[in-house]
């Protein structure tokens, strides 16, 4: 693993970089690499526990495992940096199953797909790096390409999948659903997963917009979720977390007016207890709504809580307005007043990560600098449980990153003219 990081990091400063990391094709890949496991032996160790209780700093460990081969149409990359999701989370504290069982049943759709059923499980959506392997039939990719990859993990052998590949039977999330993730030195991924790095940022500001800059395109801009227009009012919730942040960005690149909601101490509660919502919360948060844009209700309301917010997002979405949905991390089972979504001709539309085209498009708007990463903190990987601990207990913003083989923040930067002209911006989204 030496040499691949030696001849990565001999790219920095370098008038030619492609050239320095295309020799990265003739160095031996190590039999091994360092990665962030779940272990199947400890699936049990929170049972009886309430979420709240459950500490991913003792179910993430940093350990040895074997390189898997590469299959074909896949790559393996050497991952400088990753970042932490909501995924990570509940695959730590084995929520709301354990995800060995997707690793199982993965396992049984093909003697290839059988190395992800492993007694262990390396976790991570999001990944920076660079091509070490490419297998049989990859023609787009080759060693020595800087890359990032997003989640999604598709056969594309169904019907189904070839008009959206969310829809897919066998789409999966890589690094949730799959084993070899990105929270790791070595991550093994589908070709169709990579896009190029955008060469103004470091490789942690690269890694870490994947999973949730893509998710908020699909849910907020195409049209597979809300189809957003200019003018457009969009009520934000978790507007400084990662699905929000960049949901504001999009609301205000796309011409629309973004409301954005944080948690504070003296904000609304919208449940009287754990039964019972508080209608009159409801009418006050909506009055508030309309106080700040001029009398207007949402026109799409962007909803990634859950349980915690639904029935007051149905409530205040304006008259044939749309609420786009994904992830519920305050719970799974929503509750809301049907009168106001049938009377009132909205619509609740579910959306789930991207394909491949609205990946690509997301990332293309990050390397133009028009949507910039909201990464807060970044921890080496042997600290990758007390990340996801601070992502759990919502104490972060924006993004949590992860350095793995990159041995310092600040490298990687490729495109330094683009990067003096956003560095502003990416400095106000990163809170600096």
């Amino acid at each position: 693993m030496r040499q691949v990081l030696d001849a990565i990091i001999a790219a920095e400063g370098s008038a030619d970089p492609a050239a320095d990391l295309a020799v990265t094709a003739h160095l031996a890949v190590p039999d091994s690499y360092r990665a962030v496991v779940v272990r199947a032996e400890e699936a049990g160790m929170f049972d009886g526990m309430q979420t709240a209780d459950k500490d991913p700093r003792k179910s993430l460990h940093v350990q040895e495992v074997p390189t898997p081969e590469v299959g074909p149409g896949e790559a393996l990359i050497a991952v400088m940096a990753s970042a932490v999701n909501y995924n990570t989370v509940w695959t730590s504290i084995f929520e709301p199953v354990s995800t060995f069982s997707f690793l199982q049943r993965y396992g049984r759709v093909s003697p290839l797909t059988k190395r992800h059923d492993l007694p262990y499980h390396v976790v991570g959506s999001d990944a920076s790096g660079v091509v070490l392997r490419v297998g049989a039939g990859v023609t787009r990719w080759k060693p020595g390409d800087e890359v990032v990859a997003h989640c999604l993990s598709v056969e594309l052998e169904d019907a189904a999948g070839h008009d959206d590949t969310m829809l897919d039977p066998q789409q999966r999330i890589w690094g949730f659903e799959t084993n070899f993730g990105g929270l790791a030195e070595l991550a093994l991924v589908k070709a169709n997963q990579l896009m190029p790095k955008p060469g103004h940022l470091t490789w942690e500001e690269a890694a870490c917009p994947g999973l949730v800059n893509s998710t908020a395109y699909r849910q907020l801009v195409s049209h597979h979720g809300a189809q957003m227009k200019q003018g457009d009012t969009v009520l934000v919730w978790g507007a400084s977390g990662g699905l929000g942040s960049y949901a504001t960005q999009f609301a205000l690149n796309g011409g629309a007016q973004p409301v954005c909601v944080v948690s504070s101490p003296e904000g609304f509660r919208f449940w009287k207890d754990e039964h019972t919502q508080d209608t009159a919360e409801w009418r006050r948060f909506g009055a508030r709504v309309r106080e700040l844009t001029g009398g207007e209700d949402p026109d799409i309301v962007f909803e990634h809580p859950g349980r915690e917010t639904f029935g007051v997002s149905v409530y205040v979405a304006r008259r044939g307005g749309t609420v786009v949905t994904c992830a519920s991390t305050s719970g799974f089972l929503h509750q809301y007043d049907n009168r106001y979504l049938w009377m009132n001709l909205k619509r609740i539309i579910g959306s789930h990560f991207a394909n491949y085209r609205e990946a690509w498009e997301a990332n293309r708007l990050i390397a133009r600098g028009r949507i910039h990463p909201t990464l807060s903190k970044t921890y080496p990987m042997e600290q990758t449980g007390q990340a996801a601990y601070e992502v759990h207990r919502n104490a972060h913003q924006g993004k949590v990153g992860v350095l793995c083989l990159a041995p310092a923040e600040g490298l990687g930067v490729r495109d330094p003219e683009l990067r003096a002209r956003h560095e502003p911006e990416i400095n106000r989204f990163r809170g600096r």
